[in-house]
């Protein structure tokens, strides 16, 4: 399919135009649906609401080749507040695996690949604290180690915007989401992965509330 036609959509349409093309979800995160191409050689991550992941992106950018982060195919903000990002598949790595980047992350050893992408990863996190709102930091989750078909490891989602600070301010303070988020980026705000699969009917008929009286 043409990635550009996302351009301008919602994460609705996003995802209508990906389920009519055959692809099929394979993951669900705390943000974010993935969805698999019918080749299964690439992946979509679809948001409705997405405050942090463009720092990532721009990991990618400034890195661009480096054999650690993976080739993005596509990325764009979507209608709403939300994004798309079109990325090669990969397979999760095993236990030892990613033991074993943690332990090259921590000594950054001169030379290996993983000592220039902290160093950038770093830069940017300190960036986006002083410019994101609702900022996590670094994400250090071992789950974010993968595996390319050849064996090749990848680092990816290496940052966090603080999903449980945003949520409980919305319930709790939303003019402080008012001022963080202008209305187009937040429109979908109550659709997110987490929200819509833990939320209980009760807490997420309240968050609808809240985001209604900001809207």
């Amino acid at each position: 399919m043409e990635f550009e036609e996302f351009e301008g959509l919602n994460h609705r349409e996003a995802a209508g135009r990906l389920a009519a093309a055959g692809w099929g979800v394979c993951g669900i995160g705390d943000w974010a649906y993935v969805w698999r191409s019918p080749d299964g050689r690439v992946v979509a991550r679809v948001c409705a609401f997405e405050p942090g992941y463009g720092v990532f992106i721009a990991l990618c950018d400034r890195l661009k080749g480096h054999p650690m982060l993976p080739r993005v195919d596509f990325d764009a903000e979507l209608r709403g507040g939300g994004r798309v990002t079109v990325m090669e598949s990969l397979m999760p790595a095993s236990r030892e695996e990613r033991s074993a980047v943690t332990v090259r992350w921590d000594a950054a050893a001169p030379g290996d690949p993983v000592a220039a992408l902290r160093e950038e990863a770093e830069r940017l996190d300190a960036e986006a604290a002083r410019s994101v709102p609702f900022w996590g930091g670094l994400d250090r989750n071992p789950g974010n180690v993968m595996r390319r078909g050849d064996g090749g490891l990848v680092l990816v989602d290496l940052f966090y915007a603080n999903g449980e600070e945003i949520y409980k301010a919305l319930a709790q303070d939303p003019a402080a989401v008012a001022a963080a988020y202008p209305p187009e980026r937040r429109a979908f705000i109550c659709e997110i992965a987490a929200v819509v699969r833990e939320s209980t009917p009760e807490e997420l008929a309240a968050l609808r509330a809240a985001a209604a009286a900001i809207a």
